[in-house]
């Protein structure tokens, strides 16, 4: 069931040999149980699919990888941050800042003691620093109020990088659902970057719901409003997709077979939209049998396709 990428890329790091845990059979088969009935229940097949990874990324390798957790960089209580540094001597000095997802209104950068932790401690097993952030929901702030703190995370990490070991021009940003959301406001628009503008060298959006809509199709509409407020004439130009642009920063664009309704339709129309304008296709994955929650899950287990893709990316991208 599990689709194959060649990728080729100069010089990947290669973290030790500590086996990543193998998706068994059986959950294979209950992914492809629910896959097309995803959307019908997208909240219940979201918190076992949470359940059924976190079961499995109990046995990730954390091998060599320090975390300095709970680095404050506000006064909110979701304004933290975690920093999982490489093990010693495997530093590439690329810098990752993940932002997570949950609808808007909900999620936290520790939904499980496992998941997001696999994204961190894979890219740090591969030499990549990685920052795991956390950030205000929909009841606390509302657009495009979280470009703000991604703004704040970014200049941090720019100060501190001779500290953190990284080259401040090697920073990434990559984001899941509706963090795929907000990382694309903060990169695509650039009426809410700060002073010293985006500060990254690439961006990887992952199932994002980058165009905002409160459609009958989509499950999650009412929290959309919560974030963006009920006036969809406003919606597209608060939509990341519509402020690409020929000078777009790089973006890696990956989603799942069985997505979140409409959310695989606005990949591939960010993907379009920055073909077009780049005279380019950027670097796409399609995730053959994944849906919208192990499109991220997957990191740090065997099954690397996804893994490979962003380090490729990373290591050509960056200066």
């Amino acid at each position: 069931m599990n689709s194959k990428l060649a990728v080729r890329s100069p010089a990947l790091p290669v973290a030790s040999d500590a086996a990543m845990p193998a998706i068994p059979d059986s959950l294979w088969a209950v992914m492809a149980e629910i896959g097309p009935k995803w959307g019908s229940n997208t909240k219940g097949h979201i918190q076992l699919m949470i359940a059924e990874f976190s079961k499995l990324l109990a046995n990730q390798p954390t091998d060599g990888v320090s975390v300095e957790r709970d680095i404050v960089y506000g006064s909110h209580e979701r304004q933290n941050f975690d920093v999982y540094t490489p093990p010693a001597g495997t530093a590439t000095g690329q810098a990752l800042i993940f932002v997570h997802g949950g609808a808007f209104t909900e999620g936290h950068r520790t939904k499980t003691p496992e998941i997001y932790a696999n994204v961190c401690y894979y890219l740090a097993r591969h030499g990549i620093l990685a920052i795991n952030m956390g950030y205000r929901l929909a009841d606390s702030v509302t657009f495009p109020g979280v470009s703000e703190d991604i703004g704040s995370v970014v200049g941090w990490t720019r100060a501190n990088a001779g500290k953190l070991g990284i080259g401040a021009d090697k920073i990434f940003l990559m984001g899941h659902s509706a963090g795929g959301a907000h990382i694309g406001t903060y990169a695509y628009d650039k009426r809410g970057q700060p002073s010293f503008g985006h500060g990254l060298a690439g961006l990887l959006v992952l199932s994002g719901r980058v165009r905002a809509d409160n459609l009958p199709e989509n499950p999650n509409a009412k929290r959309v409003e919560e974030y963006y407020g009920k006036d969809n004439s406003t919606f597209d130009d608060m939509s990341s997709v519509t402020h690409v642009t020929k000078d777009s920063l790089p973006t890696f664009i990956a989603c799942g077979e069985f997505e979140n309704p409409l959310i695989d339709l606005y990949c591939f129309e960010l993907a379009h939209k920055l073909a077009v304008a780049k005279r380019k296709a950027p670097p796409f994955l399609w995730m053959k049998g994944h849906n919208h929650t192990t499109t991220i899950a997957v990191l740090n287990t065997a099954e690397d396709e996804l893994g490979q893709a962003i380090r490729s990316f990373i290591a050509e991208t960056a200066p």
